[in-house]
């Protein structure tokens, strides 16, 4: 074992990889209804640095490359969505500053009859909510005390675990979201072709103005063609209408009733084709810019990006790597593929000038300290810097020939790398201080604050979603966001395909950082 150990502290980097490794096998294993996903890579970190100090030492830049890396990716990915509904966060973003005073005020309350010192409660504290930014800070009002750190590898992967229950039990579930939007994860897309039995304007059926349906194909008098935007149908055109299940429903209606034989099935004038949106000079566009239409005589009418199948509204922005379906006329669909890119090898590429400025600019924003009175400073860090900079970039999309987003399984595969390259170097890192005090009367003790503490914010947290009319999705994503854990969010993540699961991590952990930063401060002097 001894010489296990010395080959290990000889060579960080292994080191790293192998608790990647057995990390990512140990969150494949299902604990009833939890996998840790992720976070197995911090819980095998936090044992094997228990074993010898040494492997704990020196891993700084990896932890800090690894969570900017993830915390920036989540951002540009987010950035569209969080702006598009900060009105709707900002209910969100207030029930999350009173939770993180509850949850300091848990700290308060609890550390003292536990027997824990103002600086031993501040770390859990910070630990509980997994912030390292806000132990900084305790670490810095203790005057440099070894304490909060203590606390904070006590609490650490208590609030980890703790979060995760609870995300599990929430992440599914479905209650009354007056305040949400549903999901485009959560609208099944169907495409049925609508014999018209009056005349009609395309303009007039129901949804096509406000892009809720597309309609592409049109047979009229045995010729089938691609339908105009301006088109007026008459009795006895046949027509496709795409789009979710209920607006195709009334579009049909209003225009006659549905037949069995599918246009879109008879490809010998008009095809229908996938093509990969890998020409950066496309993405950043909008449906409405590319036109379609008049350039080619076709139209889109669905987006895959990812997971999702999204309706090809006009002002639905496209990003590298979505995989557009096109209606055009068959000797159009060369130009078609050219003009998008359809290449799979380039958006396997990313562009390393945009995302090392991009990554350079959000450390520079992290840099900056801002002096708080009696000697502290608060500055946004390696974390909330990238993350604020990505959701920034993320929104914009593109500036000039700058395109900021990344395809998405480029931005998955460094996110995932982030993540468990700061997981295993945390863990690491923490592994002697949570040995050495876990199973002591004063660790039980800690331990104990600190899962009062995470169990109240977490509870309070979804409570306060609800109350405000968030969706569950949401309320998990601002959970994880809350806790400032990438685990959780990885977690939640990982059981549904939502895309308000990452808008509500990105609404809360800047916020939930710059919060955790203040209150953790008059923890410590109390």
């Amino acid at each position: 074992m001894d010489a296990v150990l010395d080959v290990l502290a000889a060579s960080p980097l292994l080191t790293i990889f192998v608790v990647v490794a057995l990390g990512t096998a140990l969150g494949a294993v299902p604990f009833g209804p939890v996998r840790f996903g992720a976070a197995g890579a911090l819980f095998v970190g936090l044992a094997l640095g228990a074993f010898d100090e040494r492997l704990g030492e020196g891993l700084a830049l990896v932890q800090t490359l690894g969570l900017a890396l993830f915390v920036y990716t989540v951002g540009l990915a987010a950035g569209s969505t969080f702006f598009r509904d900060l009105r709707r966060q900002l209910p969100l973003m207030s029930v999350a500053l009173v939770v993180v005073v509850l949850a300091a005020g848990v700290a308060a309350l609890l550390g003292p009859v536990a027997g824990l010192s103002s600086p031993l409660s501040a770390g859990v504290f910070t630990g509980a909510l997994t912030s390292t930014p806000a132990l900084a800070a305790a670490t810095a009002a203790a005057d440099g005390s070894d304490q909060p750190a203590v606390g904070y590898a006590l609490a650490y992967p208590l609030g980890v675990t703790v979060a995760i229950i609870v995300v599990a039990v929430v992440v599914g579930r479905r209650w009354p979201a007056r305040r949400d939007p549903l999901p485009a994860a959560g609208v099944g897309l169907v495409a049925v072709t609508a014999q018209v039995e009056h005349e009609t304007a395309i303009v007039d059926v129901p949804g096509f103005a406000v892009n809720e349906v597309r309609m592409s194909y049109l047979a009229r008098d045995e010729r089938t063609r691609v339908i105009r935007p301006d088109e007026r149908l008459r009795p006895g055109d046949r027509v496709v209408v795409v789009g979710p299940e209920a607006a195709v429903r009334d579009a049909v209606g209003h225009l006659g009733r549905q037949v069995t034989e599918h246009l879109a099935h008879d490809r010998s004038a008009v095809d229908n084709q996938r093509f990969v949106v890998s020409d950066r000079r496309v993405a950043g566009r909008t449906i409405a810019e590319l036109d379609i239409p008049g350039r080619f005589g076709g139209v889109i009418t669905r987006v895959r990006r990812g997971d999702l199948d999204l309706l090809a509204r006009d002002d639905l922005t496209l990003e590298l790597g979505d995989r557009v379906l096109a209606v055009v006329p068959r000797e159009e669909l060369d130009a078609v593929s050219a003009f998008l890119g359809d290449s799979e090898r380039r958006v396997s590429e990313i562009d390393a000038v945009t995302v090392g400025a991009g990554m350079a600019m959000g450390l520079l924003l992290g840099l900056i300290t801002i002096p708080l009175g009696g000697g502290t400073e608060f500055a946004l860090g390696s974390a909330a810097g990238p993350l604020l900079v990505g959701m920034v970039l993320g929104r914009l999309e593109r500036t000039g020939r700058a395109v900021w987003v990344l395809p998405r399984a480029a931005n998955l595969t460094i996110r995932q790398l982030g993540l468990l390259f700061f997981l295993a170097a945390v863990g690491l890192a923490s592994g002697q201080a949570f040995a050495s005090q876990a199973f002591s009367a004063t660790g039980l003790r800690a331990g104990a604050v600190g899962v009062a503490v995470v169990g109240v914010a977490a509870v309070a947290m979804v409570a306060g979603a609800k109350l405000v009319g968030v969706s569950a999705p949401r309320a998990a994503g601002a959970l994880a966001g809350l806790v400032g854990q990438p685990a959780v969010l990885a977690y939640a993540a990982s059981r549904v395909t939502d895309e308000r699961v990452e808008a509500g991590y990105a609404a809360l952990f800047a916020l939930g950082i710059i919060a955790k930063i203040l209150v953790v401060q008059v923890l410590v002097g109390l």
